[in-house]
Order: C-alpha cells, then structure tokens, then sequence
C-alpha cells in the first residue's frame, strides 16, 4: 500500500475509534470496580470504604468492592492503584495520612502525580480523650498539669508518624505543652493504652472515639470541629475548651491513577455526591461524627494539596524523621 493511501484509510478508521472510546467511558462502569483500602479491615477508612462501595453498588447495578491491601503505612495499596491501569477498574481510598505520607518518606515508590484525586467521601473531627478514671475533667485541668509538670503526661499513638502519633503532636504544638510520647503497634492497642490507664491522652478520630466514649470507657475533653458534634453535644470544641488554633479533620477520599479518563473521574464523583446525598448514609455517618463530602475534583486537589503542607509543617516541628 502505498503511503498516501496508507494515511489516507487511519483518516477514515479514525472517526470511528474516538466515538468507541467515547462510548466505552459513558457506559462506565460495566465491569466490576476496585476500590483499595491500603490498611486493614475494620478501621475507619475502611467503613467508610465499605459503605460507599455499597451504595455506588445500588446506584450503578455493577460492583464496588473493597480490597484490603496493607502494609507500609499505606504505601503498598497506594502504589497498587498509582500502577494500576487508567481504565476506570481501581481507585484508591485515601485519608489523611496520605497527605502525611511525603513527609515521612524519604522516596515514595510513585509520584504525587501519579494519583489523581477524585472527591471527598466524608470527613470527621479528632477528639481528645482520657481515660474515664482520669482526675483530669476539662482540657484547662490537663493544660495545667502538664504546664507544671513537664514530661509527666503521656500521649498514646498507633505508632510513629501515624495520624495519632501527629494528632498528639499538634496538640502539643498548639497548647505548648511538654506530653511524652508512647507508640504502640496500632490505633486499637493505643486506645486500650488509655482505657486501662497505661498513657493519659489519646487524639484519635471521631468515628474511633464515639463508641468508647459513648460506652464509658473514655472522656471525651473536646473535639476539633468548628461546631460541637450531634453525636456528643456535651464535649466542646477546641476553641470553647481554649486551644482556638487546635483544628484538624480526619478524612477520607478516592483517587484514580493518572490517565483515567474525565468522563469517569466525573462520574464517580457525581456518584458519590448522590450517594452521600441519600439520608440513610448520612445518617450512619453523622453517627460516626463524620460530614458528608462529595466535593468536585479540583476543590478536592486543592484540598489535599494543603493538608500535605499543612501536616508537613507538623511533622517538622515535631521533629519526626523520615524513613
């Protein structure tokens, strides 16, 4: 074949290859969809995964399911979806240790472009508890105690660099007070650490610290929202309790690998908006403490853009080295 004719007969295909293409993203989704939850079943991110996987399942007549694939601090499951095909079959659940994660790595295994964000699933304010035998009944008790006793008091963790471990540390950066850190190997011995006694203070999220204080094993001293929550009306904000600067949220989202077609970006999140917006799931989340979110794709890039700064510029006030 001859060259011009050659050029010539991909002139004609070409017409009919964009509109199969176009045709393919508007059907989206027609197979099953993969949404990675890079840390293990039966924590926070991953109810919040579980629930809208289940209602993108209702609304779209094709699976969302969830794969739990863990380790590193949520780089393995992270770096799945970041090598994943751009075909719209797997997006990554993120939270907000993800906007912590280059701060505490010194190399990533993919790019921050790698992953593409899609739009917010919900969000939810961090509580600080003791434990429900603890002498200390408001913030300002706590305040004073560590003021005059440096070193003293104890804050427990999941582990170093963990979204615990850095709630505790900005609470330390904002009410200048000297607390000694205690590590453990996860948020759940961690909360245990404090329900027996064994560390004074834990900042864990809302959905965390809503059963244990509502079964009265921890106290809850504030809440970092700008408004007190439904599900505990009695616990001040940080502002009321006097640490006006202390304010952080805890949240959870999708993003997509690089090169996933618009049409589908756009849809999942219009999906999840609808999904959010339906009462019984809000419900379940406002029991948890947790906002509905359903933001477009750009505010949520901008959104994770500066909690990754923002969570950077505590990670290097506390001192916390990279691995």
């Amino acid at each position: 074949m001859k060259l011009h004719s050659w050029l010539a007969a991909i002139a004609l295909a070409a017409p009919f290859i964009a509109p199969a293409q176009s045709h393919a993203q508007a059907q989206w989704p027609s197979k099953p969809v993969r949404l990675v939850v890079p840390y293990a079943p039966g924590g926070t991110t991953d109810y919040a995964a579980r629930q809208i996987a289940q209602k993108l399942t209702e609304q779209t007549g094709v699976s969302f399911y969830v794969d739990n694939r863990v380790g590193a601090s949520g780089t393995i499951g992270s770096n799945f979806v970041a090598k994943a095909a751009p075909d719209g079959g797997a997006f990554l659940i993120n939270d907000t240790t993800y906007a912590m994660l280059p701060h505490l790595f010194k190399k990533l295994p993919w790019e921050p472009a790698d992953l593409v964000p899609v739009t917010a699933i919900v969000d939810a304010p961090l509580v600080l508890v003791v434990g429900a035998s603890s002498p200390y009944k408001t913030v300002q008790a706590l305040i004073d105690e560590a003021r005059a006793n440096p070193g003293k008091l104890t804050f427990g963790s999941g582990g170093v660099g963990s979204s615990t471990h850095l709630g505790g540390e900005l609470l330390k950066q904002n009410g200048k007070l000297a607390l000694t850190h205690v590590p453990y190997k996860g948020a759940g011995e961690a909360m245990l650490g404090v329900v027996s006694g064994q560390v004074d203070v834990l900042v864990t999220a809302a959905p965390t610290a809503i059963p244990q204080v509502k079964g009265g094993k921890v106290r809850a001293l504030l809440v970092t929202s700008p408004q007190r929550l439904a599900a505990l009306p009695e616990v001040p904000t940080s502002a009321e309790a006097g640490l006006k600067d202390f304010t952080a949220t805890n949240w959870f989202g999708i993003a997509a690998p690089k090169g996933t077609p618009q049409p589908i970006v756009e849809k999942l999140q219009a999906e999840v908006k609808k999904a959010l917006a339906s009462p019984d799931l809000a419900k379940r989340f406002a029991e948890q403490g947790a906002s509905p979110g359903g933001a477009a794709t750009a505010d949520f890039g901008k959104f994770v853009q500066g909690q990754t700064q923002s969570w950077g510029a505590v990670i290097k006030a506390a001192g916390v080295q990279p691995d």
